[in-house]
């Protein structure tokens, strides 16, 4: 892919930073013949990471949490392929597609890669389970569904117990959303199970600060507190600090707790593209901008989003969630059309218009403003919001169906199969080995 005549704008990242940038460059520079956009992205499609935890219930088909790319674009060409990395003095992005590398010179670039899930504090954090992409939702459902099995039909009380704990680590929103979603998931199939009592479940949520969602409100917090402590079996332990996770363990000061379901959402890293850059970092590892989302060091560099610490009036950087990703976008795509026809980059400026969450059951919290909502019309405002955020009213109906059918009804045990039928072959013949060495073990002794 050499570089062309024209001006090259390359955008990495196709998450709601990245997307956004590159629809609103679409339409500043419409007029513009001298100007190509091109966006990268691993895959071919926006994920709406705040329907991932209905997903992860089954209350929600997976595909309608997923967006393709290409129906957001008109003039932008869209590259699937996993960057490997950026030259900044050559201005070439390695990417890989298909196996085979390549190379994409540019401009002006825009980087949006977003985050991946922190396993650094916590030793042994491979072990656990992470809740960032698509596959994670369905493989941990899978496992959530897969414990029940096992459990249905455990005779070891001590087994059953661990088959039937439920960890998270991390009481941020995601944490707090993804706990409620279990806490109701389970209430929802335990009585499948016949020899599964529901007062068997157990969920821990553990967070190392003084309270759960120290991002938002503290009356909300509390009132989350509230209702996910009056669940079933759960437990909320706030300055409880995870030393260690091991298989089927997890270490506290003092107290080991057994557990085959261990959830890590406890915050994010820039992903690792971005932490090999040769750029001024902050303590988290996210790129030092100025206000206008620019990179001081290498003016054609721009970045927004998870992986850029972009300074508020104030000094501090904005938090890292999609409400400011989507309109840093539209900001940071009129400064690199404005410095394209000569004119000086505009900070950005921007005041929070609120949070929301969802706590499972018809609960949910938000501060809309200064506005404090709670229970069901929380839950109705949030779900109408994120509704109205999908393109077309055939994904939306698609949507309210899906919904409404999990209000009536149970959801459902049926796994996912995620395995070709060659890995279910190996698999025969590995249980075939392992049985037939069992058995000579047994018959030496």
């Amino acid at each position: 892919m050499s570089m062309s005549e024209k001006t090259r704008i390359v955008i990495l990242g196709g998450g709601f930073g990245g997307v956004t940038t590159a629809r609103r460059l679409e339409r500043l520079c419409k007029r513009r013949r001298d100007v190509e956009i091109i966006l990268v992205s691993r895959d071919n499609f926006v994920l709406m990471t705040p329907l991932l935890f209905e997903v992860c219930s089954g209350a929600l088909d997976a595909r309608h949490c997923s967006l393709p790319i290409r129906a957001f674009l008109r003039t932008t060409r869209f590259v699937e392929a996993a960057v490997q990395g950026v030259d900044l003095e050559r201005r070439v992005v390695h990417l890989s597609s298909g196996g085979e590398p390549d190379e994409l010179s540019y401009d002006q670039l825009v980087l949006a890669l977003g985050g991946m899930t922190n396993r650094r504090m916590i030793p042994g954090s491979e072990h656990a389970f992470t809740f960032k992409t698509l596959a994670d939702a369905l493989l941990l459902r899978n496992h959530v569904i897969e414990r029940f099995e096992r459990a249905d039909v455990e005779t070891d009380p001590a087994r059953k117990r661990r088959q039937l704990t439920f960890v998270v680590v991390g009481g941020g929103l995601v944490g707090v959303e993804l706990f409620g979603e279990l806490t109701a998931f389970a209430d929802g199939i335990a009585p499948l199970f016949k020899h599964v009592n529901r007062d068997e479940v157990r969920f821990i949520l553990l967070e190392g600060g003084g309270r759960i969602m120290p991002e938002i409100d503290p009356k909300l917090a509390d009132y989350g507190t509230g209702v996910l402590r009056a669940r079933r079996g759960a437990d909320i332990r706030t300055g409880a600090r995870v030393q260690a996770i091991e298989p089927g363990k997890l270490h506290l000061a003092g107290e080991t707790i057994e557990a085959e379901t261990i959830v890590l959402a406890a915050g994010i890293v820039p992903s690792p593209v971005v932490a090999e850059l040769p750029v001024e970092k902050d303590r988290h590892g996210d790129i030092v901008v100025d206000g206008t989302m620019r990179c001081p060091s290498h003016p054609e560099v721009w970045a927004l989003g998870d992986c850029a610490a972009i300074p508020a009036p104030d000094g501090r950087p904005y938090p890292s969630l999609a409400q400011h990703a989507l309109r840093e976008a539209r900001v940071l795509a009129r400064n690199i059309a404005g410095v394209l026809d000569g004119r000086t980059p505009q900070p950005f400026v921007y005041t929070t218009l609120g949070m929301m969450g969802s706590l499972g059951h018809g609960k949910a919290f938000g501060q809309l403003l200064k506005v404090r909502v709670r229970g069901v019309l929380a839950w109705f405002v949030r779900r109408t919001y994120y509704l109205l955020q999908m393109p077309g009213w055939r994904r939306r109906l698609r949507i309210m169906i899906d919904w409404t059918f999990a209000l009536l009804f149970r959801p459902d045990v049926a796994k996912i199969d995620l395995a070709s039928e060659e890995d279910l072959l190996l698999r025969k013949s590995t249980g075939s080995e392992l049985i037939g060495a069992d058995h000579k073990r047994q018959m030496h002794n």
